[in-house]
């Protein structure tokens, strides 16, 4: 069957995406640029949300007692063992929020990035609140040049549980940060929490049409894990009832359905985060990794004989 996205495939497949985009594959380099956060340096908010550790996923060479330089020529060096048919990257700025800082130095640190030659581009994460329309203009800038990636972190649609989480920010404010970009020709990314304490399986589901509705080029889902020395470990030892956490196989089947129901013209970066074991403090999937659980996903896909946007053409 011929998909819309041009592949054999059942999702919108980031590696492909790449592949026709670059014509080879392009490696990410984490960077961390000694970025923080509204909600928490008391802006917005106190305590940053409460299911976040951004040392849980952090590489070794990414940390921000190193200048950008210096982590993407050990990030080079890292990727080159690694993965040895890499020659291309894209600096994806990870850690906290990546626009959260004054335009100039902004200017600085990206610019500082793009001087390698490897370097084709950027992955900037941030928050929908840290973002304006002079810095629109300077990533739209850029984009006309290197390819250019803002993936905002919504998390979740429903205010109640943004509120919950102390994100600090509302599912409208997402909005509007992801059209006013989209607007000045930069691509969009979006991270979703899938098992928020609050949220049934169907407001989850739900979230497939409203976000199929926003002008995103690429979505990341993670499913809800409790990370140690997080406000939601604590919460999660005092009151586990309050969580209803997917097993494996739950959550392979609630992403078929949601995949159905999803547009697709929006590329699937990730099917699932992946923390290190000795970050975990609640239930969780034992030593699985990513691509096991992608192979599980398009078997099942098979099996079903279903593929993302499959309800949605209907």
């Amino acid at each position: 069957m011929k998909y819309p996205w041009g592949h054999s495939r059942r999702f919108n497949a980031y590696s492909n995406y790449i592949l026709k985009e670059f014509g080879e594959r392009v490696q990410k380099l984490s960077i961390d640029a000694g970025f923080t956060c509204p909600n928490r340096d008391g802006t917005v908010g106190t305590g940053g949300c409460t299911y976040c550790n951004n040392n849980a996923f952090n590489p070794s060479y990414c940390t921000p007692s190193k200048s950008i330089s210096q982590q993407i020529i050990e990030g080079i060096e890292f990727h080159q063992k690694r993965y040895r048919r890499a020659n291309k990257y894209l600096a994806y700025f990870q850690p906290f929020s990546n626009t959260y800082a004054p335009l100039d130095k902004l200017r600085n640190i990206y610019n500082e990035a793009l001087k390698f030659p490897e370097v084709i581009g950027l992955v900037i994460g941030t928050r929908p609140d840290c973002i304006d329309d002079k810095k629109l203009e300077f990533f739209s800038e850029l984009s006309k040049k290197y390819y250019v990636i803002i993936e905002y972190g919504i998390e979740s649609c429903y205010d109640k549980t943004l509120e919950r989480v102390n994100r600090g920010h509302s599912f409208e404010q997402s909005v509007k940060a992801i059209t006013k970009t989209a607007q000045k020709g930069i691509k969009t990314g979006a991270h979703i929490i899938f098992g928020l304490p609050g949220e049934t399986k169907q407001e989850m589901l739900d979230e497939a049409d409203i976000l199929s509705e926003l002008p995103l080029n690429n979505i990341k889902f993670h499913q809800l894990q409790i990370i140690k020395d997080t406000e939601m470990a604590k919460e999660y030892r005092e009151k586990p009832e309050n969580f209803n956490l997917f097993s494996l196989n739950e959550y392979i089947d609630f992403i078929i359905t949601f995949l159905e129901r999803l547009t697709p013209d929006i590329v699937i970066e990730r099917f699932a985060g992946e923390v290190p074991p000795r970050f975990l403090s609640g239930p969780n999937w034992g030593l699985i990794r990513n691509d096991q659980i992608l192979n599980l996903i398009e078997k099942k896909l098979y099996e079903k004989n279903t593929w993302q946007g499959r309800r949605k053409l209907r």
